[in-house]
């Protein structure tokens, strides 16, 4: 059994797209614009919060997410994409999607207001090129001092509208079944992905770190990308690389591009099998283990007691999910079939993702364990919508691991690469 050394968890905070985590409830001001006073559990006495309501293009929260995560020295916080809402047979789902802002804009504003959090975009390489991504990217990377990272999303759905389309068009039976969407293999998914990578890659290495910009140009199978590239190389070289496909080509796809992968594994038993696999499959590009951190998404519940955290949790999965959405919404993520819950009743345990429920000091001690044990290198925590999902954690779990000597006390270099030790990469000019 691989035993990690002490102080090196890795924490991160992800914000999905299409979901109402930023929700609230006005005129009441809580902890997402920023006037969290300190730990709640089953004290708090605001208003009840609609998941499901409310804007979700307030900057005031976004801010507060990332200073937050900044506070509790998160690594990064990730916040995904949600462009247009998906099709099924002919009918719109996840309409939560509307109103969601452009992540890679939201980014560039949080940079302003924090200075070591790493930000991470979740795009896809279906919604974009690369000489306009890799631009924007490298960009964020220069403004941020170093702290960019993009999650190269290498999803199998689509969005409606042609202009946004890749790899393929409806074929005439799904367009006389209502489905929009274009037949899309996952040979084909994460062969665009990667290529797609690569020629970002090419762009950021062809200009000279003197500045001087170069012609750059290749014709992939999937991918183009030429023109000169203007943006001077960025401070990390290379914006960070994070993936999270957990299919076969998808750890092929990990083992060979990310610096970070995210996992759904619920025990260290799934853990330390995955990190196995995952070694081998590094060895054979030429990467040693520890270039590529293992982090499983997880929600945390907490409570004074673990009777207390039990019933915030019970409540939380109570949550009602709108009727409008409940039959379809998340079949892109679970790849066919309906959703197998009844309009306007509670929602399953987190679709899946792996949850840590009980008390500050019980779940420092599991997530401790877990990277002790090798399983996996850190977590990427995905905040409840209830107030002061985060804070919470951020206040009472966050000390206790420090006391355990697991976790860092302080930022220790100013680059997203410095907080997972990850090495620049070498100009390939």
């Amino acid at each position: 059994m691989t035993v990690r050394p002490r102080g090196r968890i890795h924490l991160a905070a992800h914000l999905p797209g299409g979901g109402g985590l930023l929700a609230r409830t006005d005129p009441y001001a809580g902890p997402l614009t920023g006037s969290y006073e300190g730990p709640r559990t089953g004290s708090y006495e605001g208003p009840p919060i609609d998941p499901y309501a409310g804007t979700r293009t307030d900057f005031a929260s976004f801010a507060h997410l990332a200073r937050t995560a900044e506070r509790g020295l998160f690594d990064f916080l990730l916040l995904a994409e949600s462009p247009r809402p998906g099709e099924d047979r002919g009918t719109t789902r996840d309409p939560g999607v509307v109103g969601h802002p452009e992540p890679l804009t939201v980014l560039h504003g949080l940079a302003a207001v924090t200075e070591r959090l790493g930000l991470a975009a979740a795009i896809g390489a279906a919604l974009d090129e690369p000489y306009g991504l890799a631009r924007r990217l490298a960009t964020l990377d220069h403004l941020s001092g170093g702290r960019a990272a993009w999650a190269a999303v290498a999803s199998r759905d689509t969005v409606p509208g042609e202009g946004l389309r890749r790899d393929g068009v409806p074929d005439p039976a799904a367009r006389r079944r209502g489905d929009s969407r274009p037949t899309r293999t996952t040979e084909a998914v994460l062969g665009r992905s990667a290529e797609f990578v690569e020629r970002a890659r090419e762009l950021w290495d062809s200009c000279p770190p003197e500045g001087v910009p170069r012609s750059s140009g290749r014709r992939g199978r999937r991918v183009d990308a030429a023109g000169g590239f203007g943006v001077p190389r960025s401070p990390q070289g290379h914006p960070v690389i994070i993936q999270a496909d957990d299919s076969d080509g998808g750890r092929e796809f990990a083992a060979a591009t990310a610096e970070v992968v995210i996992t759904r594994h619920r025990t260290p038993e799934a853990g330390r099998e995955f990190r196995a696999d995952m070694e081998r499959r590094l060895a054979t590009y030429g990467r040693a283990p520890g270039d590529l951190k293992i982090m499983p998404a997880v929600a945390v519940v907490l409570g004074d007691t673990t009777a207390e955290a039990r019933e915030r949790a019970a409540g939380m999965h109570g949550q009602r999910v709108p009727a409008g959405s409940a039959t379809v919404a998340p079949q892109g993520a679970r790849g066919a079939g309906p959703f197998p819950y009844a309009p306007d009743g509670p929602l399953p345990e987190a679709y899946g993702r792996p949850s840590y429920v009980g008390t500050p000091e019980a779940v420092a001690a599991e997530l401790d364990a877990c990277v002790t044990a090798g399983a996996v290198d850190g977590f990427v925590l995905v905040p409840r919508p209830a107030p002061g999902g985060l804070d919470e954690f951020v206040d009472r779990v966050v000390p206790l691991l420090q006391e355990r000597g697991a976790f860092r006390t302080e930022y220790t270099g100013t680059t997203l690469r410095s907080h997972l030790g990850s090495v620049r990469p070498l100009w390939k000019g």
